[in-house]
């Protein structure tokens, strides 16, 4: 007997069991997720699916009404996250009800980024059998979510891991130890403020737009106050001269925000903040350390390479997703949705670039 319910806070521990419990657990499908991307303006739908009364599939979507038309997205970064027991029977089931909460909520498409390898033809083939399309490019980082990460193997020795990376990686951990760079735990408010205040001296040294800081206000009471996720500070002479903040969900770590001083970055800060958060997974647990979002090509003249090199240093693999797919609700909508209001959008930058451009003279 198959059955699937929206999840509901007084069942938001047997929600996040089987989450981490999955043979891929994501941070992104928690429900602590769902709950910090509410407050940006997405509302949060959780499915369980059973089959006597066990959990063998679930899936987090995120919501976003459009203004001025009675219709909707519908995101779930990272999902579905699916069982042991899910059997090509009961993965029927499940993608039949997801679509029937797509209508009731007028859905013009779900998009999903899961978690799935490019080498798994299988899954991308029961997905285009259930009516998905392949959406999204290689550039850049890929998508929404990053479709190409280096991923780090936590079952070796520490010897092990260390014996993997690149010798310069281990030299600088060790100058970084040598010069008296320590590593600590942020404890409170204040230091989440420290960790910010140096995210948005980042931000503004590298140009990158970030978020408020009462995001990551939110991000510390749903999940470093829960101990799903963790900010690091790296401190030099008495000062926090870098930090990190990386989640935790089941067998894996994601180190997700990294911010630097533009003081003292010869010690190098940044690779001891990383071991530190490699030695923490492996406490935990953990067989994956994921590094996240790189460019899909090692090409020197990528801007981004001197992320793809410090990433590499570590020993890790390179892995690409199988990246976007849309399952198309609505054919009308989506048509206007993907041709119609790009164009749109060009053309009123157009306007806007040639009214400025009378205006200058």
């Amino acid at each position: 007997m198959y059955g699937v319910h929206l999840i509901q806070e007084t069942e938001r521990d047997l929600f996040n069991d089987f989450i981490s419990s999955s043979p891929k657990p994501h941070f992104l499908q928690t429900y602590e997720w769902g709950e910090l991307k509410k407050a940006t303006g997405w509302e949060p739908l959780r499915l369980l699916a059973t089959k006597e009364g066990r959990p063998f599939a679930a899936i987090s979507l995120l919501k976003r009404r459009l203004p001025f038309f009675s219709r909707a997205i519908l995101y779930a970064p990272r999902g579905p996250i699916l069982g042991e027991e899910c059997d090509a029977e009961a993965e029927d089931f499940f993608w039949e009800e997801v679509k029937k909460t797509a209508r009731l909520h007028r859905a013009i498409f779900l998009k999903i980024d899961p978690d799935i390898l490019k080498e798994d033809e299988s899954y991308r083939l029961r997905l285009e059998k259930r009516g998905f399309c392949p959406r999204g490019n290689r550039l850049g980082f890929g998508g929404i979510q990053p479709r190409f990460v280096f991923r780090l193997n936590l079952t070796p020795a520490e010897e092990e891991i260390l014996a993997v990376m690149e010798s310069k990686t281990r030299y600088n951990i060790r100058l970084a130890e040598r010069k008296g760079v320590r590593v600590r735990t942020a404890e409170d408010r204040s230091d989440l403020k420290t960790f910010y205040d140096l995210l948005a001296e980042t931000a503004a040294r590298d140009r990158f737009l970030i978020r408020s800081f009462h995001y990551f206000e939110q991000i510390w009471e749903h999940f470093v106050r829960r101990g799903t996720a963790r900010i690091f500070l790296a401190e030099y002479r008495g000062r926090a001269i870098a930090g990190t903040l990386a989640f935790h969900c089941g067998d894996r770590v994601w180190y997700l925000y990294g911010a630097s001083s533009d003081r003292f970055r010869n010690v190098m800060p940044n690779h001891l903040l990383q071991w530190t958060m490699i030695r923490w997974a492996r406490e935990l647990g953990c067989r994956i350390y994921d590094f996240r979002g790189v460019p899909g090509d090692a090409n020197p003249e990528n801007p981004l390479h001197g992320l793809y090199r410090f990433k590499k240093g570590f020993g890790a693999q390179f892995t690409e997703f199988i990246g976007e797919y849309d399952l198309i609700i609505s054919p009308f909508w989506y048509f206007l949705w993907t041709r119609v209001l790009p164009l749109y959008q060009q053309i009123l930058r157009g306007l806007r670039r040639r009214s400025k451009e009378e205006e200058a003279f």
